[in-house]
C-alpha cells in the first residue's frame, strides 16, 4: 500500500464551518478514492498522542486544544503518489501563502486553524491511518 495512501483529516475548524462537503467533493474531483471514512472526535488524550512528534514546539498545547475542540472527519484516500498529490491539493500549511483553489486557501482561517491534516510521507500516512483505523475499517 506504500506510495498510493495517505491520511487525512477534516480539522474542527472546518467541521464548525459546514465544509465537509465541499472538501469531500475536491478530494473527489482531484481522483482520490476513500477508503476508510468516520467522524469522530479526538480527546485530548488522543490528539496529544497523536500529534506527539511536536510536543516540544511552543504550539503543541494549543493544537491538542484544538484539535480535541470538536468532532473531525478522518480518512483514508487511495491514489498513485498519494502523499505528495494531496499535499499539493491542500496548500500550504499558512492559508496567506496557499495556492488559489487550495483547499486550505478557500477554507483555512489561519496557520493553526487550517482546516486539515495531511500525511507527510508515506511512512507517515501508515502510521497516522492505523491510528484512526482498524483494519476492518478499511475497505
Amino acid at each position: 500500500m506504500a506510495g498510493n495512501i495517505t491520511f487525512t483529516m477534516i480539522k474542527p475548524d472546518a467541521v464548525r464551518g459546514g465544509h465537509i462537503g465541499a472538501i469531500l467533493k475536491q478530494i473527489n474531483e482531484a481522483g482520490f478514492s476513500i477508503k476508510a471514512m468516520k467522524y469522530t472526535k479526538l480527546s485530548a488524550e488522543k490528539a496529544g498522542e497523536f500529534y506527539a512528534v511536536h510536543k516540544e514546539r511552543p504550539f503543541y498545547g494549543e493544537l491538542v486544544e484544538f484539535m480535541s475542540s470538536g468532532p473531525i472527519v478522518a480518512a483514508i484516500l487511495e491514489k498513485d503518489n498519494a502523499v505528495a498529490d494531496f499535499r499539493t491539493l491542500i496548500g500550504a500549511t499558512n492559508p496567506a501563502e496557499a495556492e488559489a483553489g487550495t483547499i486550505r486557501a478557500l477554507y483555512a482561517t489561519n496557520v493553526g486553524e487550517n482546516a486539515v491534516h495531511g500525511s507527510d510521507s508515506d511512512e507517515n500516512a501508515q502510521i497516522e491511518a492505523s491510528f484512526h483505523f482498524a483494519g476492518t475499517e478499511i475497505f
